[in-house]
């Protein structure tokens, strides 16, 4: 059976042998229950979590920036790899699988339902412009977190409606991190697509420390930060200070 003309049994397969390969075999999940379109998908995922972090190349690696935030207790951390053969990317995405198992911090792959599935990874995040839901709802199980990009209050709506885990509002401000960056919404789209939405939201794009307090002022109870951690070669301080200033609003939360 191929889902989505991508995720056919040779390729499964072919990601099978490459976990076992890895020596990682014990946090290998992937014969999941099949999927039946009754069951109630997803995991309960809270309405207000704070700070949910993505890496991408970090400068002291992945596996010491995701015990870092495994420790601090940060409730997701979404590994994000453009442009890489899934060969280069399992084995990654195990490691941090294998440093995720026990603690409170769920991992997310971003675009590839199929290494998600193939690492046993907490879910996968998609964008506008990758699989469909139900494909990828398929490949995950019912079980499996899956979140969305919004970047306009309609794709917020129609995002909504499929009822995801989670999604994500913006750009709120301009980032670097996308070759073909979606357009600014600001903080005042951002407050609108917030409003709209009726699953936990997080806000993402461009923020750091210099403007996270525009988008807790806002409204925001959830955020996203790319480079300021993954590219810090102290990347406890950030944590420390992202700590601080979520905790000027939401005392007691993180």
């Amino acid at each position: 059976m191929c889902l989505a003309g991508c995720f056919d049994r040779t390729r499964r397969y072919g990601l099978q042998r490459l976990v076992e390969r890895s020596g990682c075999i014990e946090v290998y999940r992937g014969k999941r229950k099949p999927y039946s379109e009754s069951e109630a998908p997803g995991m309960p995922i809270p309405l207000q979590f704070g700070f949910y972090a993505i890496l991408t190349d970090p400068v002291l690696g992945y596996e010491r920036c995701t015990k870092i935030l495994v420790d601090t207790g940060v409730a997701f951390v979404q590994l994000r790899i453009k442009g890489k053969a899934p060969s280069d990317i399992l084995p990654i995405a195990l490691m941090m699988r294998k440093t995720t198992l026990g603690g409170n911090t769920r991992l997310i792959i971003n675009d590839s339902p199929d290494i998600a599935w193939a690492c046993g990874a907490d879910g996968v995040h998609l964008g506008q412009d990758d699989m469909r839901y139900d494909d990828a709802r398929r490949i995950v199980g019912p079980e499996a977190i899956i979140g969305l990009s919004t970047h306009s209050l309609q794709q917020t709506e129609n995002a909504c409606s499929l009822a995801p885990d989670y999604i994500g509002v913006g750009p709120v401000f301009p980032t670097p991190t996308k070759a073909t960056p979606d357009p600014v919404i600001g903080i005042d789209g951002m407050k609108t697509m917030l409003a709209a939405a009726t699953v936990p939201a997080a806000a993402i794009g461009g923020i750091d420390l210099t403007n996270l307090r525009r988008v807790l002022d806002a409204g925001a109870k959830n955020f996203c930060m790319v480079r300021q951690f993954t590219q810090s070669r102290t990347p406890e301080k950030v944590i420390d200070e992202l700590r601080r200033v979520y905790g000027e609003y939401y005392p007691g939360v993180w």
